[in-house]
């Protein structure tokens, strides 16, 4: 071990061990610096949790239309001209096929509904999903979790576990979606995606209800693999004058998880960097603080021989472990508040998206890189001072 690095290794240890002499302001540093840590871990693991609740609806073997030129099912409109026609295509259109040589398909709509739950609720907006009887077993990880599925042409509903969670749904229960009453008969899970967020019914029901008769936003199709979209395209460019396009159902929630999640982060990485700046301060005026504390022990250990890097080292690795113990505060704090917790935003459809915020290692990583910079550029200006503190100055402050 040379000179420089045994010098830098005992100035290292005597700023640590003079800590306790500057308790108070040293803790305020770790303070400052994990409760930044906190606010952008929490708003980065909202940005994760979002896109993962999204992303995990998506399946690549699902080919989901829609028309009109837009690419997500709100404004979309798929004329029942198209559906009949893709429906007696007997050709190799990439979709799979039922039984009878049907194509295997759910025409679906989404319509946004103003519910009240219950007499203390305030009112919330739901996502009602109509759909054919095949809808539910064209996704996939979709598992009917009690009860059972709504009949053709009923006003019965099946509900996501994670909304009837949040909503005190029951089988048998009754609630209110427009100006029409439906039963819940049953709940279903879907790994904990999306889809949880969702009330599904009987499409004929639904649009009956809410005056929508012969509308079909999407429609669903089971691809014999995921490599068959293209020849699914090619279809339907052949078929009609509406445009249309021919979506993997990954890509389309993949695209809504994107545009969400990066206005969360938006809103998050200024305010954490606003944040930011004002910690730096404080942990240059605690390392300056340090400097003050210790010009004589400084000064002295330069007169002995000690070089200008083992003040640097010194100063600066002091900083840098405040720093670090901050990070160490703020991420356990985030992982025990944040991770797994209950939150819920309004998706492309209008209505409220449920979803468990997630303090993943990529989230830890970044928030915590932030946190060591503010001790690494909070330090380096009294690690720069103490470098070169003039003997006769530390002698005038002594007396």
């Amino acid at each position: 071990m040379s000179s420089h690095t045994r010098q830098a290794a005992m100035m290292i240890r005597a700023n640590l061990f003079s800590i306790p002499r500057r308790l108070a302001i040293s803790a305020s540093m770790v303070l400052s610096v994990a409760l930044v840590v906190c606010v952008l871990t929490g708003f980065l693991a909202m940005a994760r949790g979002f896109e993962a609740a999204l992303q995990s609806a998506g399946s690549s073997s699902v080919a989901v239309i829609l028309g009109g030129g837009t690419n997500q099912e709100n404004g979309s409109d798929v004329p029942g001209s198209i559906i009949r026609t893709l429906s007696a295509m007997t050709s190799d259109i990439g979709v799979m096929r039922d039984a009878n040589g049907a194509p295997i398909s759910s025409r679906e709509i989404v319509v946004a509904v103003d519910a009240k739950l219950d007499a203390a609720d305030t009112g919330r907006t739901l996502a009602l999903r109509g759909m054919d009887p095949s809808g539910p077993s064209i996704r996939d990880n979709i598992i009917l979790s009690a009860g059972r599925l709504f009949a053709p042409g009923t006003r019965e509903i099946v509900v996501g576990e994670r909304l009837a969670q949040q909503s005190h749904l029951l089988i048998g229960g009754v609630v209110r979606l427009g100006v029409v009453d439906w039963t819940v008969v049953g709940l279903f899970s879907a790994r904990g995606s999306a889809f949880e967020s969702e009330i599904w019914g009987d499409l004929d029901a639904v649009r009956s209800a809410f005056d929508r008769q012969g509308q079909v936003q999407s429609l669903r199709m089971r691809l014999t693999d995921p490599a068959a979209l293209p020849r699914l395209q090619n279809t339907l460019d052949t078929i009609g004058t509406t445009p249309l396009r021919a979506l993997a159902e990954a890509d389309l929630y993949a695209a809504q998880s994107g545009r969400i999640a990066s206005l969360i982060r938006l809103f998050g990485w200024p305010l954490a960097l606003l944040m930011a700046i004002g910690a730096t301060a404080g942990a240059l005026n605690t390392m300056m603080n340090s400097v003050s504390d210790r010009t004589i022990e400084i000064a002295t250990v330069r007169a002995l021989g000690f070089s200008g890097f083992a003040a640097f080292a010194g100063t600066w690795i002091e900083a840098v472990l405040l720093a670090a113990i901050g990070v160490a505060v703020g991420l356990s704090a985030s992982w025990l508040v944040f991770n797994g917790w209950q939150a819920s935003t309004v998706g492309v459809n209008g209505a409220r998206i449920a979803f468990q915020l997630a303090v993943t290692g990529d989230v830890m990583t970044t928030a915590g890189l932030l946190g060591l910079a503010i001790g690494a550029l909070g330090g380096a200006v009294p690690a720069i001072v103490a470098s070169r503190l003039p003997l006769s100055m530390a002698l005038r402050s002594g007396r």
